[in-house]
């Protein structure tokens, strides 16, 4: 076997027991493209931080990704497999700016909504559903809001349920845009100690990320995107000054 063909064998089977991979995905609005030709390929068990500067195309790559908005090219994959196919083994962590906090429903039951898939057509939910429900928002530090109006919560409390909401889910791929903006210290170490503990149990976590003083604390693996793809891999290697520069234009610096 030739080194071609051995490099291309190597990046099928990465493909193939890749959570979460992207091919060629591209998206434009108004024929003005938003992401290009993007490839992607995550590993097993690791905690991967998409950061770019604003307007990149970050989390439009989360969303052409899962299908929220329609690519104009490409694919998105889920262990080899249509990312489609794979929903039940996937939780999706929304922007807090983007959800209707107006709406009338307690906590608990929007922590219950990552039961569906458990309670069938019927949607019966039981006592266990409930304690699995409250063990959720026990693992956020959110056990005593169970009752509350989620529109009477502070942003970091929202974010909180929301992680909680994506725990009931049991799912192996956490995908999560910008989890961190706009909530409190308290709540931030709060979500990436269990972020942590999820990549430390086998799962996967990618996450859009915009504070670039955390990546090499919170994160294993980068992926650097400015609407094309600069760099991917670990931090020790794919975030550095160079990488930095050609995504951000020289506008940043490393911290040392």
């Amino acid at each position: 076997m030739s080194p071609r063909d051995m490099t291309q064998e190597a990046g099928q089977s990465a493909l193939s027991t890749s959570p979460f991979a992207l091919r060629h995905l591209t998206v434009a609005y108004d024929a003005d493209p938003v992401v290009r030709d993007i490839d992607m390929t995550v590993p097993q068990a690791t905690m991967t931080a998409i950061i770019g500067p604003n307007g990149a195309g970050k989390s439009t790559l989360l969303k052409a990704a899962l299908g929220l908005v329609k690519p104009l090219g490409g694919q998105a994959t889920a262990w080899g497999q249509p990312i489609d196919t794979q929903r039940q083994r996937i939780a999706y962590v929304p922007q807090r700016a983007s959800v209707d906090w107006d709406f009338p429903t307690r906590v608990i039951d929007v922590v219950m909504m990552g039961l569906y898939h458990q309670l069938g057509l019927l949607r019966r939910i039981r006592a266990p559903h409930r304690a699995q429900a409250q063990a959720c928002l026990e693992r956020v530090g959110m056990q005593d809001f169970a009752s509350r109006q989620i529109g009477q919560l502070s942003g970091g409390q929202q974010q909180r349920v929301f992680l909680a909401r994506a725990l009931a889910q049991g799912a192996d791929l956490y995908l999560l845009d910008e989890p961190f903006a706009g909530v409190d210290a308290a709540t931030e170490a709060a979500i990436i100690a269990v972020l942590k503990s999820l990549r430390d149990e086998g799962r996967t976590v990618v996450a859009v990320h915009h504070d670039l003083s955390t990546v090499q604390d919170y994160f294993d693996r980068v992926f650097l995107i400015n609407r094309a793809r600069i760099a991917e891999g670990p931090v020790e290697t794919a975030f550095t000054q160079q990488t930095l520069d050609a995504a951000y234009g020289g506008r940043v610096l490393l911290k040392a």
